[in-house]
């Protein structure tokens, strides 16, 4: 074990940390914020205290996602005022102290009738909220997310881009950590496509991170997306049930139940499904040597049959330790029928070969996880905290692929094929996080993480003889690879906050341990580093509609398995994609400043920032015998200076909107096989939100989104936009909702790409074209209506 050995002095520091407490004499304050009406949380309410005497203002928090709020205090003689937009301002005056603890219970916020209207239509906007060195997106019942997957109410997230292939770019930039509930997770591991079977409705909120501070693991150059998952804790039953359908095919039922009592909540939510998701896609390889051209056009599907069950419950042990057990098992059962047209053109434009290659693929994923958790707090404040978790995943396929060609006209092509892949990834995870808020101005973080990735990829390719008809192993094609990953890492970090400024830094130090096997060839690569990850974070209060934000951090891109792998689908023997064994991790020093402002009825966000990237990652083509091969490759250093910014504008009480640009500018400096790669170039991109209230209860939305070119290191990518759309029928009070949903409207959302290279050309083109969604829901009990749609969405 010398990989824990090296650590075992940190372990030791931290764990003579983990008992440390300090205590003053202070008076903790706590409370929960409801609405009069509905009885539902106030989240994000603002409660300011208020010295008696003065009048000055001692403190100001607000209010977490539940309602519930909780600071300590160092002057007795206070008063408390509540506000929220849209509810009548709540003073506190009277209270008892007993033992140094002042425990407002529930309160009620009481709406204001001149702006409840308002708030109504505000209240189902996803919102942005801000914090020291991360913002969280809250996701509201947003009408264009009924009955879609994480991957689409990500693509809504602002500085958020999800691509026709389901690549995740923040700010433009690829290498995105996800995170689930602040862990690794099969769920988020966008290799295995998982994130699909988180949907919509699961969501609470999802954290954007794009300058993370040394809690968090380093890796993902871009930052850091953490999707937290709802967790219902109304007390007694609630619930709600849900059917989708749509066009192409897309059903689906759920389930979600809650049960809260002083001691447990147990939760569960189950549902099933099936949906045809089709992809349309050109290719056309051009060999300037000879000028030949390979001319393809097909279109693919991915049906797939989906369970999904999620169990889980927490006990509390008592006010101060809480004990979390959960898990999750999915279950998708694929067919992928394709039909690709080949067409095979002479230097003259003559007609070589024409040929039709079908494909009837079929795969089994199951995949599960489970969870343990341990949370203690301390009696002398609520956010000293202890936690440990440990984390283990399993993601598994079994799939089968028969590619059979028929020529239509020319020279035979005879390239029958046969696939068989047996893929299992087992991952686990274990954290021990300490916090000690020490005073009411500093605080301290402390934790350690080891991280455990153990895959395996058999993966075979027969080839059909002629003669014989009998299909034979392609040894050059055929081959099991490897890849077991173990990362440890600590971290400490300490704060100091104040009313008008704070100030955060750490360290993080990781050690990783990699090594990837290909058995058959017997072919190997062991990497062993450690580095460290620093981090600082200020912030600045000018006044109360402008705040400024600074921040810097270096963080690593380590390869991730596909990336890694040497063997892919020949799904298209002309367009092959595979790994590299031999890549390096990249890493990334980032800066940025935000400034955080409110204009009238609209709330800004705006930042600058700046990232240097060594040992970029970047896909490289080459061309033989018409095949274009694309291949990542470490490739010198990018220098990335860009520009966002973000906002909310409600000019009236019945319309929201929201909108999102991002610039960037970019430097690449480096060289390949004696090739300059040298070049500089620009994208930005845009969202545009805006919900409208209309009569009888009914909500229109209306989301566009616009992604610029960009040039590549050999080539260049299309811009495109398009438009979602929305609109939703609320009944009885909110305990049904009809919701109609429409992706895609104009089918504009087009991927095309080009390489340029000296020997050969390269073009690509992808669309999904339309999607319809019609989804209605119920909520009971204590519930609300909530909409659900299990599977994926790629």
């Amino acid at each position: 074990m010398p990989l824990f050995s090296k650590y075992t002095f940190t372990f030791l520091l931290f764990s003579i940390a983990c008992n440390f407490s300090f205590s003053q004499n202070t008076i903790e304050v706590s409370g929960t914020l409801i609405e009069a009406e509905t009885k539902q949380a106030v989240p994000y309410a603002t409660v300011v205290f208020f010295d008696k005497t003065s009048k000055a203002i001692i403190k100001g928090i607000t209010s977490d996602d539940d309602g519930s709020f909780s600071t300590t205090i160092n002057n007795p003689n206070f008063y408390i005022e509540i506000s929220f937009m849209g509810f009548a301002t709540k003073s506190i005056t009277t209270y008892s102290v007993t033992n140094n603890k002042v425990t407002l219970g529930t309160i009620t916020l009481a709406p204001d009738n001149q702006a409840l209207d308002e708030v109504t239509v505000r209240a189902e906007v996803s919102k942005t909220v801000f914090k020291l060195d991360k913002r969280v997106f809250n996701v509201g019942k947003d009408i264009s997310s009924t009955g879609v997957s994480a991957l689409e109410v990500l693509n809504n997230v602002p500085s958020v881009n999800v691509n026709i292939e389901g690549e995740i770019s923040l700010r433009g930039s690829s290498g995105v950590q996800i995170l689930i509930n602040g862990k690794p997770s099969v769920l988020a591991d966008a290799s295995s496509n998982a994130l699909g079977t988180i949907t919509a409705d699961m969501i609470e909120s999802i954290e954007v991170i794009t300058n993370p501070s040394a809690k968090y693991e380093a890796s993902g150059t871009a930052g850091i997306l953490n999707i937290i998952l709802k967790k219902e804790d109304k007390k007694g039953w609630n619930g709600s049930i849900s059917a989708n359908t749509g066009i192409p095919d897309n059903h689906s039922i759920g389930l979600s139940l809650n049960r809260r009592t002083e001691k447990f909540n147990l939760f569960a939510q189950l549902g099933a499904g099936y949906r045809s998701l089709p992809r349309d896609s050109e290719s056309m390889n051009t060999d300037l040597t000879n000028n030949e051209v390979i001319y393809s056009k097909g279109k693919d599907y991915r049906d797939e049959t989906f369970f999904n069950l999620t169990l889980g419950a927490d006990y509390h042990i008592n006010e101060l330790n809480v004990l979390t057990l959960s898990g999750n098992f999915a279950y998708e059962i694929e067919d992928q029928p394709s039909a690709t047209t080949f067409s095979h053109f002479d230097a003259s434009d003559n007609l070589i070969s024409k040929w039709i290659r079908d494909e009837v693929t079929d795969a089994t994923n199951p995949k599960w996880q489970y969870e343990l958790n341990y949370k203690k707090q301390f009696e002398n404040n609520e956010d000293h905290t202890l936690l440990f978790s440990a984390l283990g995943s399993f993601f598994g396929k079994d799939q089968s692929s028969q590619f059979n060609s028929t020529t239509l006209s020319g020279t035979e092509v005879n390239d029958d094929q046969q696939t068989e892949t047996n893929f299992q990834q087992a991952d686990y995870t274990f954290k021990l996080d300490y916090t000690n808020p020490i005073t009411e101005e500093y605080s301290i973080e402390a934790g350690a993480q080891y991280l455990i990735n153990d895959v395996g990829n058999d993966y075979e390719v027969r080839d059909k003889d002629d003669n014989s008809n009998v299909y034979t192993v392609n040894e050059a094609l055929t081959n099991n690879f490897e890849y077991d990953q173990k990362v440890l890492g600590v971290y400490f970090t300490g704060a100091f906050e104040r009313d008008k400024w704070g100030l955060k830094a750490g360290l993080r130090v990781e050690n990783t341990n990699l090594v990837t096997l290909l058995t058959n060839t017997n072919e190997n690569n062991t990497q062993d580093y450690t580095n460290f990850f620093p981090s600082v974070h200020s912030s600045y209060k000018v006044g109360e509609n402008f705040s400024l934000q600074a921040g810097y951090s270096k963080r690593i891109f380590r390869p991730r398995l596909w990336d890694l792998n040497p063997f892919f689908n020949v799904r298209n023997n002309f367009n092959v994609r595979v790994g590299n064994p031999n890549l390096q991790p990249e890493f990334t020093d980032s800066y940025e400043l935000t400034s955080i402002y409110k204009i009238g009825k609209a709330a800004l966000s705006s930042s600058v920032y700046y990232k240097y990237t060594t040992e970029v990652i970047e896909r490289v083509s080459t061309s033989l015998d018409n095949v274009t091969t694309t291949t990542p490759e470490n490739i010198g250093t990018n220098g990335t200076v860009g520009f966002e910014t973000n906002g909310k504008y409600n000019p009236t009480k019945w319309l929201t909107l929201t909108g999102d640009f991002n610039f960037n500018y970019f430097n690449r400096v480096g060289t390949f096989e004696t090739k300059s790669f040298d070049f500089s170039g620009s994208q930005w991109s845009s969202k545009l939100g805006s919900k409208i209230g209309l009569p009888a209860d009914i909500d229109l939305e209306l989301t566009g989104s616009y992604q610029s070119g960009y040039e590549t290191v050999q080539g260049d990518v299309t811009g495109f936009a398009f438009l979602d759309l929305g609109i939703r029928k609320k009944i009885i009070k909110g305990k049904v909702m009809v919701n109609l949903g429409v992706r895609d409207l104009f089918e504009s959302r087009i991927q095309e790409s080009y390489v340029y290279q000296d020997t050969f050309e390269a073009y690509n083109y992808g669309k999904r074209g339309r999607f319809f969604t019609l989804g209605v829901s119920y909520g009971f009990g204590k519930g609300e209506a909530m909409t659900y749609s299990g599977g994926r969405r790629r």
